[in-house]
């Protein structure tokens, strides 16, 4: 098997005396689509924010491509090809969409070229419509997969998303499974943290099951909806 592009090893967050995320040892490879799960709490976007490095690790180690990044800064992991969607949109609701999206490419890329780039993927995303709108007046939906946008400027070669469906109609998030398809048919290598299991089961792909901020379970969408530990922590009897 090859090596993997992100490995986590027994990385821990306290914060105080609260431990938010305790010895998680995870690896993930190239090309791979997983989704991880778990109960409010369970440490989810915790785990997200060590590995882009808004938070540094308690404990463990990170590495991606064979690298140690445990104490890279944010700036930096991100020129290496990590991107994130954070589970609040942070768009400049006073901009246009596009204007929005030109601001996230020119930091890679002149103008010119940015704004062609801008137009392929808004129309790639199905928001080119949308484009001359300001970010604030378009709808919920169209704001979340605007920050998508923006996160797959910079062609990242690991891209998290965290509840990207969030707040979305049934026909959005069945629409935003299929663009998350596509970019991983591409190559991107993508984390998602969604808390909708019919979203789940569109996208699926490998669980990893975070519980009270440990690993709990990891396997395919059918071995984990088959885990009987699994259904008790959701139904509350752990």
């Amino acid at each position: 098997m090859h090596n993997p592009l992100l490995q986590l090893e027994n990385v821990t967050k306290r914060f105080g005396g609260v431990t938010a995320v305790e010895g998680i040892t995870i690896s993930v490879f190239i090309r791979e689509l997983r989704c991880i799960i778990g109960p409010n709490g369970a440490g989810k976007s915790t785990l997200f924010r060590l590995i882009t490095g808004v938070y540094p690790p308690t404990a463990g180690e990170i590495f991606y491509n064979g690298y140690d990044i445990t104490s890279v800064p944010t700036f930096e992991r991100a020129r290496r090809g990590i991107s994130m969607k954070f589970q609040t949109p942070m768009v400049y609701y006073d901009r246009t969409v596009g204007q929005n999206l030109l601001i996230a490419l020119q930091r890679y890329h002149d103008l010119g070229k940015a704004g062609k780039m801008a137009m392929d993927i808004m129309k790639r995303f199905g928001i080119a419509d949308a484009a001359g709108k300001p970010a604030g007046e378009v709808s919920h939906g169209y704001r979340q997969w605007l920050e998508i946008c923006m996160a797959v400027a910079a062609n990242p070669e690991l891209l998290l998303l965290d509840e990207p469906t969030a707040g979305m109609s049934e026909e959005e998030t069945a629409r935003t499974a299929e663009l998350i398809h596509r970019l991983n048919d591409l190559g991107m290598t993508i984390l998602v943290i969604d808390h909708d299991m019919e979203f789940v089961r569109r996208l699926n792909c490998d669980l990893t099951v975070l519980h009270l901020g440990k690993f709990f379970a990891q396997g395919s969408l059918a071995e984990i909806q088959a885990h009987d530990g699994v259904r008790d922590i959701y139904l509350g009897k752990k």
